[in-house]
């Protein structure tokens, strides 16, 4: 896959904490982790790809402080720089419902973004690494890993819910079965700090 090596992984991101600080950053970093810890139990996945796209999922963060057109900005970015399967996954990590008006926020993308994500989404298939990196962005918060049903309530809480909410839940759900059932076990068993992060950190 066209990816940026881990070293290089790591500058980009130090770089767009330098531009942009928050709290994605260190989310990323976990998105990262998680993905690599279910990825070493995953027969069709390579650990090393895993990290770096979960890594890179959010640096369209870098250009400042957005909601859908980070996106955007992220695949633009790394798709400047060659790494076309890494700014693929700057598209699809939010949309395991692939529908824009699932996103969870706002939609600040101009039309001409809007439409070409659609043609986009709409033009694949989703890989294996697209829906675990949707299944890690939905795992991790700043401070680590914690239930799905957490995250999804802070984010609802946060950034409010649609008539599409739920079906981008369950469609979250589907793919942690989806892995569940090839890997054999539960993913939190693969995922250090769950329980931690659930009932003692605040998001």
């Amino acid at each position: 896959m066209n990816v940026p090596s881990i070293e290089e992984a790591k500058q980009l991101l130090s770089e767009g904490e330098t531009l942009s600080p928050g709290p994605w950053v260190n989310h990323s970093i976990f998105t990262a982790e998680a993905a690599r810890n279910i990825a070493i139990h995953h027969r069709d996945i390579d650990p090393e790809i895993a990290y770096i796209l979960g890594y890179l999922h959010d640096i369209g963060r870098r250009s400042g402080i957005t909601d859908m057109r980070h996106i955007i900005d992220g695949y633009n970015f790394l798709t400047n720089k060659g790494y076309d399967d890494c700014a693929r996954i700057c598209l699809t990590h939010s949309f395991p419902l692939k529908n824009l008006d699932s996103f969870s926020g706002k939609n600040d993308c101009n039309d001409e973004e809007i439409d070409f994500i659609n043609k986009y989404l709409d033009g694949i298939n989703y890989s294996v690494y697209d829906e675990l990196i949707q299944l890690c962005d939905a795992l991790t918060t700043p401070k680590g890993v914690c239930l799905l049903e957490k995250r999804f309530v802070d984010m609802a809480l946060r950034s409010g819910a649609n008539e599409l909410t739920i079906l981008k839940w369950k469609a979250t759900f589907e793919i942690k079965d989806k892995f569940e059932d090839v890997i054999g076990r539960s993913i939190y068993e693969l995922l250090p700090g769950v329980e931690k992060n659930t009932f003692l950190n605040k998001s």
